[in-house]
């Protein structure tokens, strides 16, 4: 084999691995809504002075974008809200399922006022969401009177992005 035909024979085997290894997709941008209702499910303290509860929402997410990434993911979230008169935040992780039974996992952080902007990011996917990443921001919408004690109807706008390992 002569030394261009080597050196032929390198650029292809290094471009055919090169080829061949895992690359990210391009950071996406989403625009959801979700609504759905939110219950208080445990109550540890309640006082004037501190509330430390536990809450549990379900619902479903509507795309507001024509890639309709995530549209019709239906949620389930679990998360524990901390108030101490002014001060206080919520805390909580949200599982997404799309129509094919793909998982999303994403944790969240709001500040206590409740038009305070919420920031969260993705920690985990299964089937095409594999290996997801991102974060944005999000923020109540719409809030309608409560249809029972201790629960929340509500619309929230999330907005960021994504990026997906191929």
């Amino acid at each position: 084999m002569t030394c261009s035909n080597r050196w032929i024979m390198g650029v292809a085997v290094a471009f055919s691995v090169i080829m061949s290894m895992p690359a990210a997709q391009a950071e996406q941008p989403f625009d959801i809504t979700l609504c759905g209702s939110t219950t208080i499910t445990a109550i540890l303290l309640e006082s004037g002075e501190l509330g430390i509860k536990t809450f549990e929402g379900k619902g479903i997410a509507r795309s507001n974008l024509e890639s309709k990434a995530f549209d019709n993911c239906s949620y389930h979230l679990l998360g524990v809200s901390y108030d101490a008169g002014e001060k206080g935040t919520r805390y909580g992780h949200a599982k997404f399922m799309d129509p094919d039974g793909d998982i999303v996992v994403q944790e969240n952080f709001r500040p206590f006022e409740s038009t305070a902007e919420a920031t969260w990011k993705f920690i985990y996917g299964t089937g095409k969401w594999k290996g997801i990443k991102g974060s944005g921001k999000s923020r109540r919408v719409a809030t309608a009177k409560p249809i029972t004690p201790d629960s929340l109807q509500h619309c929230i706008r999330m907005t960021g992005t994504y990026e997906l390992s191929k």
